[in-house]
């Protein structure tokens, strides 16, 4: 199964963990990387998780989640298509960097994306080939298959 986790996913163990929901988010994203690092799925990178990821200003953060390149089994660069398909996100509502991941995603044939944005989440509701999920879902789901 190829996964892309997008950078506000990436960054959730990061940040403050005092809501209940940031916590679970956090330990099932870390929960997805195990599966990643034990070869159970497939990690996706992007050159938009790159731009991003460098503008993180804390370097350690930055440095972490770097590291996770690496262990991707694709890396998307950017294309006219890719450009073409992230415009048509944003002509349906998406931001400017949730649609270039969205379209990296599915450029890949990624099967899932996860993100903790709940307007990439909400947006992703049955509009896109590759399925939108919050980390919790994914884990707790039962429409996966490893």
């Amino acid at each position: 199964m190829k996964i892309y986790l997008d950078n506000c996913c990436f960054n959730r163990p990061f940040d403050d963990q005092c809501q209940i929901r940031v916590r679970l988010e956090s330990e099932a994203k870390l929960e997805v990387q195990a599966r990643i690092l034990h070869k159970e799925l497939d990690l996706v990178w992007s050159y938009i998780l790159d731009f991003e990821n460098q503008a993180n200003p804390f370097e350690e953060r930055r440095e972490a989640i770097e590291k996770w390149r690496l262990r991707a089994v694709i890396d998307i660069e950017e294309t006219p298509g890719i450009l073409a398909k992230a415009n048509e996100f944003m002509l349906q509502g998406l931001r400017p960097k949730d649609a270039l991941h969205l379209a990296c995603a599915t450029e890949a044939a990624c099967d899932v994306l996860l993100t903790t944005d709940d307007a990439m989440l909400h947006f992703g509701k049955g509009r896109t080939a590759v399925q939108v999920m919050n980390p919790v879902d994914f884990i707790v789901g039962e429409n996966h298959e490893y």
